[in-house]
């Protein structure tokens, strides 16, 4: 059996190739989404949207030949790849349509070809944290994804100033299209056939690929900082993916929480420190080197976490003598999260252990690391040692 697998853009018609116009044409039944059936009243059509039930319909379909109208463009998150693999026992002839990033894009004349791309139509999805981390992102949102929650949510993140562009039932009579900051759109009430182009000025990017900003990156003053060769080590243990959500307790210059900030740069990262002096530092050095997901909370652990989001990655470079209470914090939290933790005393290197024993965390490690700089004194070139460094780390177990 011949079936025509369409891309019909936006639902208007009028935006149907030649060739696509033609297989409908052709076609005894067509198949689809109520909506994009409607301008076809005149043939056989049945409203059918799950992939199966369509697969299904068409072996009762007759001799055909049948189309399948599928929004958009057939290869632009399409449920065209979801019924290729249910129809391969017929004789499939896909025909691509004008996606709506296209049709967007160039009714705000721009071009796409940098855009980053993110279907948080009928899903959840981090849709800030995609913003957050590109200059310029293309959403189809809808269902648990809506242009009015995405605006709150941006401006909870402080990007209430990032540019948006929104674009309402697409190609249709009553099309509409608006532009304005995130905060200037917060008001609006959007429908959910929308889509949305951001532009973020200021993305949260590394400056290079690897870790290991340094040392001399970072403002100092008086408050403790992970060092630049540890600092490294300590982002290879904890293992942070791009849209992690990490703890920093005891986050003194921000030094760790920075690193981690670009490593997940769809992520949020939640800098708990109880000196108001290191505060104000890790404050400056994030926005500094463009952190803009280092979110500083003050206070001191483990009372501090209680308000914060389930973590999947936590380093602990300063405890304050609580070590097991935080501990404990974290995998009530999140009972898998990876933990990092570092001990410059004996004292802190037992506990650590003990700690990460009892609490039956998995995949321990216990590494030590001793570094030594040059320090140049008139023509020679000066050994300096630095205090050793244990990094323990390891993975809360099952539940």
């Amino acid at each position: 059996m011949r079936v025509y697998l369409i891309g019909v853009g936006m639902g208007n018609p009028d935006t149907l190739t030649v060739e696509a116009l033609e297989a409908i044409e052709k076609s005894a039944v067509l198949l689809g989404a109520p909506r994009l059936l409607e301008p076809w009243e005149d043939k056989r059509c049945l409203p059918l949207v799950r992939p199966a039930e369509i697969a299904a319909a068409l072996e009762g379909a007759g001799q055909g030949p049948a189309a399948v109208l599928v929004s958009g463009d057939t290869g632009f998150y399409s449920g065209a790849k979801s019924l290729w693999p249910l129809l391969e026992d017929c004789e499939v002839q896909t025909i691509p349509g004008v996606s709506a990033l296209s049709y967007f894009c160039a009714r705000l004349n721009t071009a796409w070809q940098d855009v980053h791309p993110v279907s948080a139509h009928g899903r959840a999805h981090n849709a800030v944290g995609e913003i957050q981390s590109h200059r310029r992102t293309f959403l189809l949102t809808g269902g648990k994804t809506r242009v009015q929650d995405l605006c709150a949510q941006l401006c909870e993140r402080g990007l209430g100033q990032v540019k948006l562009w929104v674009g309402e039932r697409l190609s249709y009579p009553e099309e509409r299209i608006c532009a304005g900051t995130a905060e200037e759109l917060s008001g609006e009430i959007f429908s959910d056939l929308s889509v949305v182009l951001a532009e973020n000025p200021a993305p949260v990017e590394r400056p290079w690929n690897a870790p290991g900003l340094p040392d001399g990156a970072f403002r100092r003053g008086k408050a403790p900082m992970t060092k630049e060769a540890v600092r490294t080590l300590v982002l290879s243990k904890l293992r942070p993916e791009a849209d992690s959500v990490v703890w920093d307790v005891g986050a003194g210059t921000g030094s760790v929480s920075v690193e981690c900030a670009l490593a997940c740069p769809a992520g949020v990262v939640y800098a708990v420190e109880r000196e108001p002096e290191a505060l104000r530092l890790l404050t400056a050095n994030a926005a500094a080197l463009g952190a803009v997901n280092v979110r500083p909370v003050p206070g001191e652990a483990p009372q501090a976490l209680s308000g914060l989001p389930a973590p999947d990655r936590v380093f602990i470079g300063g405890s304050g003598g609580a070590l097991e209470g935080i501990l404990r914090a974290v995998l009530g939290k999140n009972p898998l999260a990876r933990v990092v933790l570092t001990a410059v005393t004996l004292e802190t290197l037992g506990e650590g252990v003990d700690c990460l024993n009892r609490l039956a965390f998995t995949d321990v490690e216990i590494a030590q690391v001793a570094v030594t700089q040059t320090r140049g004194v008139g023509r020679y070139h000066m050994l300096e040692a630095q205090n050793p460094v244990w990094i323990l780390s390891g993975t809360g177990g099952e539940p």
